[in-house]
C-alpha cells in the first residue's frame, strides 16, 4: 500500500503553482518547525482528497470491468452494480466536499511567505470637459416633436 503522499490528486498542480513547490516537498515541509497552518491544513485535505479520488477510480475501474464487452453476461449482477453505484454516490460526495474545502482553504489563506498579494488600486473617476460648442445643444434636441391641434 503506497502512502497518501505518493498518491496523485487533481489538486497537486495548483498547489504546486500556490506554494511554490511540488507536492512532496510540501509534505517534508510541513512536519518542519515553521510549518504555516495553511500548508498544513492544504495538505490535509489534499490527503482527502487523494484518498477519495482513488475511491471514485476504484470503482469506476470496477463497474468498466463488469460492464466489459468480452464479459459473460451471465456474470453480470444488478444487485453489484447498485451497491456500486451507492458507494459511488459515497466517493463522489466525498471528493466533492474535500475539493469545496481545499478550493476555500486556497481561495481565503493569507499569501505563503515572501509572496505578497497583488495589490488593488481604487478606481480613479475620469472627468472629461467638453468643448464649449459640442456641450451646447439646441434647446429641444432629442425631444419628440408633438402635433398641436
Amino acid at each position: 500500500m503506497t502512502n497518501v503522499r505518493d498518491k496523485p490528486c487533481t489538486q497537486d498542480t495548483r498547489l504546486h503553482e500556490i506554494f511554490g513547490a511540488p507536492v512532496t516537498d510540501l509534505y517534508e515541509q510541513a512536519v518542519g518547525p515553521d510549518a504555516s497552518a495553511a500548508i498544513t491544513r492544504a495538505l490535509e485535505l489534499r490527503s482527502f482528497l487523494a484518498l477519495a479520488e482513488e475511491q471514485v477510480a476504484r470503482i469506476r475501474d470496477r463497474v468498466h470491468e463488469a460492464m466489459a464487452p468480452e464479459r459473460d453476461m451471465d456474470e453480470l449482477s444488478a444487485d453489484d452494480l447498485r451497491t456500486d453505484t451507492q458507494w459511488l454516490e459515497a466517493a463522489l460526495s466525498a471528493r466533492d466536499g474535500y475539493r469545496a474545502a481545499l478550493d476555500d482553504l486556497l481561495r481565503t489563506m493569507p499569501p505563503p511567505r515572501g509572496q505578497a498579494r497583488p495589490a488593488r488600486f481604487a478606481q480613479q473617476a475620469l472627468t472629461v470637459t467638453l468643448p464649449p460648442a459640442a456641450a451646447r445643444a439646441p434647446a429641444r434636441a432629442g425631444a419628440a416633436h408633438s402635433r398641436r391641434r
